[in-house]
């Protein structure tokens, strides 16, 4: 039987705690079945290796620790984390032998032991061969992610929407994600050479982990591989297998001309959207934007319950107009849109429409109109 290495080190409690949570938001199994539930932490050359994976996404980082005794475990991360959040901010000690941890506060006389699991049976991470890496602003990164994610399908059936799709055309940087209904449209050239790719569809779990852990300053390096992305920044590295599908030819949907347009608050637009979705029907989730010279009735109706009518001023000169749109697709770009005025270009009531921001940016969003009947 595989023999344990011994392993004792002492740390800063908040500083382990950091990287043991993102471990915690890769790991699917929240209970202690697998070794797929642990996170290996391995301390050599005077740092201490945290990776957790689940198996379709992986995580890894270095933090820099008091080392008494080299060696290597895997511990259940859930109860881990607890455990860790528990403890006074400080000094903690944890040592490892016979298959047990013992974590022990070095300012409370609090202690706790958790079985282990040897790490010769945690999962080979794959590792990024013959993949061009590039370096792009996080600032901006994220800001793709933000503005497109909210628009991957979560339908299962048709899984190649299932993802962001990401593709380099002439050094510019496009992400575009659809679910059939809607589609979100970012792209940004940084000035640089970016390697070439075939366009890839990355999961959701990966961006949104990204999203929500890469700093606004600096760089992050992607690499994308056959079937993996690779992100680094500061000292983390994250992977994560890709889509393996066809992504839908996009471009067919996006309108060439639209002739018609009318322009909008985005607050008063937001707040009016909020106050009339409460009556909106649950399963349709249908409101109407009756669009005229210089003004927008936003209204909804619940068959069995009443009707909600707002107006708002409007920059418009043409035909009176009535769209009917699902009231989600219409609220979760104005929530990424960061511009005083939103632009909202059309053709007529059946054909998509276009949102976009007023003075236009890099992205755009297409909602397809539903029935008004």
């Amino acid at each position: 039987r595989y023999k344990e290495k011994k392993m004792k080190i002492s740390f800063d409690k908040d500083t382990l705690l950091k990287e043991i949570s993102i471990a915690q938001e890769i790991i699917a199994t929240k209970t202690a079945l697998t070794i797929l539930s642990n996170v290996l932490l391995s301390v050599k050359d005077g740092s201490l290796t945290i990776k957790a994976t689940d198996i379709k996404v992986s995580f890894e980082t270095k933090i820099p620790v008091n080392i008494i005794e080299e060696g290597s475990t895997t511990v259940f991360c859930d109860k881990f984390a607890g455990i860790l959040s528990s403890l006074p901010s400080g000094e903690v000690e944890i040592e490892q032998k016979d298959q047990k941890l013992t974590i022990k506060s070095v300012v409370k006389k609090a202690k706790f032991q958790l079985k282990t699991i040897p790490e010769n049976d945690f999962p080979a991470f794959t590792e990024p061969t013959n993949v061009n890496f590039f370096n792009i602003p996080t600032k901006e990164f994220k800001e793709m992610i933000h503005q497109t994610i909210f628009s991957v399908s979560d339908d299962e059936t048709r899984y190649f929407m299932n993802g962001v799709y990401i593709e380099n055309k002439e050094d510019t940087l496009y992400f575009v994600a659809t679910d059939g209904r809607r589609l979100a449209h970012i792209k940004k050239n940084f000035g640089i050479p970016i390697p070439e790719f075939k366009g890839v569809i990355v999961p959701p779990k990966i961006l949104n982990i990204i999203n929500k852990r890469a700093s606004d300053e600096g760089n992050i390096e992607v690499g994308i591989g056959e079937k993996n992305i690779f992100f680094n920044f500061n000292s983390y590295k994250f992977s994560s297998v890709l889509i393996d599908g066809q992504f839908p030819n996009y471009e067919r949907v996006i309108p060439e001309n639209q002739n018609l347009s009318f322009e909008v608050s985005r607050t008063e637009f937001i707040e009016a959207l909020k106050r009339v979705s409460l009556l909106v029907e649950l399963k349709t989730r249908r409101i109407f934007l009756n669009i005229l010279p210089g003004s927008l009735i936003i209204s909804s109706q619940e068959n069995e319950i009443g009707s909600a009518r707002e107006e708002i001023p409007c920059k418009y000169d043409g035909q009176e107009v009535m769209l009917a749109l699902n009231y989600v697709y219409i609220e979760d770009p104005l929530k990424t849109i960061t511009s005083d005025r939103i632009k909202v270009e059309f053709t007529e009531a059946m054909k998509a429409i276009t949102l976009k921001p007023e003075p236009e940016e890099d992205f755009f969003h297409i909602i397809m109109p539903m029935q008004t009947e």
